[in-house]
């Protein structure tokens, strides 16, 4: 703890002032630098008002490109109707597909379906149906039953599969002749012209190849229709059927219908499922076919950077023209390296800035899947809207990306009714990596702009910065640790602000060196003239006091005496600070040994205080410094005149003389009155004296501690008061810089 305040309190001075101008210009310059960060913030702005300008522009450029390809197909009803064998309800019609080759239908599986199955048609618990077999109270909801199914047409055949997903299969019983008592596959047909129902059943005794039968409504009367071949696949989840019908065979309308049995010992109908919406095929859905005509019409716009779908009034997909994942809209420009860049910077964007941009940046992807996308049905509020007749644009954001897609819809006129919709999509992967490209261009662009200015105030704040450190370094070298003043401040020759601060410092500097001086010299110089008038005024009391006078004239001039006593030890303690300022100037350090010096003193003080008791802690071993014999004993003399004069009676005065690290310490305490707070650093300033009035019977002007402090800083050292921790006194430590050969 006693080592604490070795450390040079300059040191601490600096360290605050080390902290305090790392505020100081040239931060507070880079401070209002940082604010050139408000341009990248409003390039930003603008590039994504730009965006919103560009996706506007997009917009319209789809809707207008819906809008082209729907007046085309406008006032042609018959696109729509060919093929077709009645007119068209939304939500029963079958919507059959070409196709390209002959199937096979006893290979036992549907692979042969493959490039189909994306046609499929799901029908499940919405498409419910009661019929006689299960009527009211036997309906069910059993949300077991399910299937898919695909219709197409080849070389006038109607080719239909369906997946069936049953948890219990229920085959027809060999010894039975009912075909309603079992799981069975019903195809109902409207004959041409509307004259009746006819229904055929397929209910097969196992995985086979089909029989249907032609039954009555009520299901008797079974006869075998040899025109209808397929086959019955069982799988671990249902079973699959595949159905080959002539097309002459067609009516007007055409319905399929799962029929479930689920007990085998009852063998009672518990759910149904078709294609049709009610029994007794009132209800049953027309054949739908593609229009060849229109992919003609569409064939063109293959090449305009969109997905074009045309979907007829119910929403039904006649064809797709182009791929979402390529449908960007915008077209950029390659960027084309090598020749005319820079291979450095080229690769510093492409290995440092361009993945700290990603960081923050969406970046696009075509990796993506548009799960509204359909080839058989379209569903979305724009294309409900363009099939109402009022056309309409709409953004939506794909659920598992960033990716945004824009769709157009369009209607189909003919006369005042709305024939189907022209659907354009885009995605907005391309306006984004032109709004990404747009931003990394600004975002370098700023970044340099920034670096130059930044190093540009930068280098200019460091100048401004140095220049004010170095006439700040200048002030405090001129005062020194006692305040003298030992340099002045060269005036800069500069013309701006600082220039002037550092002529105006030269200025003030140069006149208080002239008033230091005339302050150091006027003490001697004081006592010098004084100190014959004085002597004067002594000798003449001494003549008076020797000649006859009466008693109340001796007691004035006893007093004039003493008076002249105490002027005259004034005079000498000046004069001896005085002198021993600049003794100090000349006089050379030598190698003395500091046990034996102040040994030596205290011996002295014992015999020159006898009234009081001196205490002794010295080492065996020597200790060496640098100095001066006398002025060290010099500074022990003060050190033990306040001791004494502050002790107690019959308290020791304690003199120790150790070391500590690589200082000697020399501490003399003594018995007394506590040291305020305030006084411990002023106590060693001259003219400076904390005792009490009772004391002032000898003249004192607080010079003995400032000349202990002037010794001691020539010896390179410290000097300190302290309270005693046992709150019994004062101890002042000296410590000096130890001397090594």
């Amino acid at each position: 703890m006693e080592s604490r305040w070795i450390v040079n309190p300059g040191n601490e001075k600096k360290m605050r002032l080390g902290v305090k101008y790392l505020f100081g210009i040239r931060f507070k310059l880079v401070f209002l630098s940082s604010f050139l960060l408000v341009i990248p913030w409003l390039g930003y702005q603008y590039i994504l008002e730009m965006e919103e300008y560009l996706q506007l522009g997009q917009e319209q450029t789809v809707l207008g490109t819906a809008q082209a390809l729907a007046t085309a197909l406008n006032e042609r009803p018959e696109l729509f109707n060919e093929g077709s064998y009645s007119p068209a309800r939304r939500e029963e019609d079958l919507y059959v597909y070409p196709i390209f080759s002959p199937l096979e239908l006893d290979d036992g599986s549907l692979l042969d379906w493959g490039a189909y199955q994306q046609y499929e048609v799901d029908y499940d618990s919405k498409n419910y149906l009661r019929t006689p077999l299960n009527p009211a109270r036997y309906y069910s909801n059993d949300d077991s039953l399910n299937f898919k199914s695909m219709v197409g047409e080849y070389d006038e055949s109607l080719y239909a599969y369906f997946k069936v997903y049953d948890d219990k299969l229920v085959y027809r019983d060999r010894e039975s002749l009912s075909v309603n008592r079992s799981d069975f596959l019903q195809i109902t047909m409207l004959e041409r012209g509307g004259s009746g129902i006819t229904n055929y059943v397929i209910a097969p005794y196992g995985p086979e190849p089909i029989y249907p039968f032609e039954v009555e409504n009520d299901y008797s009367d079974p006869a075998y229709e040899g025109r209808i071949t397929g086959q019955w696949y069982e799988t671990t989840n249902g079973y699959e059927v595949e159905l080959q019908i002539p097309m002459q065979m067609l009516g007007d309308r055409l319905g399929f219908a799962i029929f479930d049995v689920d007990d085998s010992i009852r063998r009672t109908i518990s759910t149904v499922v078709a294609t049709y919406k009610v029994a007794y095929g009132e209800r049953l859905g027309s054949l739908r076919l593609p229009t060849p005509e229109i992919d003609r019409i569409v064939a063109g716009m293959n090449h305009n950077n969109s997905r074009i779908q045309v979907v007829d009034f119910r929403g039904r997909v006649l064809l797709t023209v182009g791929d979402i994942q390529s449908a960007t809209g915008l077209q950029l420009a390659k960027v084309v390296s090598g020749a005319g860049k820079n291979k450095y910077w080229e690769s510093l964007q492409n290995q440092i800035f361009r993945p700290l941009y990603n960081r923050f940046l969406e970046q696009p992807s075509n990796d993506f899947i548009d799960e509204l996308y359909s080839d058989v049905t379209r569903e979305g509020n724009h294309i409900n809207s363009a099939l109402m007749g009022i056309p309409l644009t709409q953004f939506r954001t794909l659920a598992d990306t960033q990716t945004r897609i824009l769709g157009a819809a369009y209607p189909i006129f003919s006369g005042e009714d709305v024939m189907g919709a022209v659907v354009v999509d885009q995605n907005m992967n391309g306006l984004r990596t032109f709004r990404n490209q747009a931003l990394e261009q600004l975002f370098n662009t700023m970044l340099a702009v920034m670096l130059v200015v930044a190093l540009g105030l930068f280098f200019f704040a460091s100048r401004i910065s140095s220049r004010v450190r170095f006439l700040r370094n200048q002030a405090e070298g001129i005062i020194d640790e006692g305040g003298r003043v030992k340099n002045t401040i060269l005036p800069s020759r500069s013309s701006d602000e600082i220039g002037d601060l550092s002529r105006s410092f030269s200025s003030i500097v140069d006149r208080l060196t002239q008033y230091t001086n005339y302050l150091e010299n006027m003490s001697s110089r004081l006592s010098h003239e004084l100190r014959t008038p004085v002597t004067v005024v002594r000798s003449s009391l001494e003549n008076l006091v020797l000649s006859e006078t009466n008693r109340e004239s001796k007691v004035y001039l006893e007093r004039a005496e003493e008076g002249i006593s105490r002027l005259n030890l004034i005079l000498t303690n000046m004069s001896e600070a005085t002198r021993l300022e600049q003794m100090l100037q000349t006089s050379e350090k030598e190698k003395i040994e500091l046990r034996t010096v102040v040994n030596g003193c205290v011996e002295g003080y014992k015999l020159a205080y006898s009234a009081c008791v001196f205490e002794t802690d010295f080492p065996k071993y020597p200790i060496y410094i640098r100095g001066v014999p006398e002025y060290i004993a010099q500074l022990l003399d003060k050190l033990a005149a306040n001791a004494v004069e502050f002790s107690k009676n019959e308290q020791p005065i304690r003199v120790y003389c150790r070391t500590l690290r690589d200082h000697a310490t020399i501490k003399v305490s003594n018995s007394g009155p506590f040291l305020p707070e305030e006084m411990k650093e002023r106590i060693f300033d001259s003219m400076i004296s904390v005792r009490s009035q009772e004391r002032q019977k000898q003249p004192h002007l607080g010079m003995g501690l400032h000349i202990a402090r002037l010794i001691t800083e020539f010896h390179g050292g410290q000097i300190r008061a302290d309270n005693r921790k046992d709150s019994k006194g004062v101890v002042i430590t000296v410590v000096i810089p130890l001397f090594y050969d």
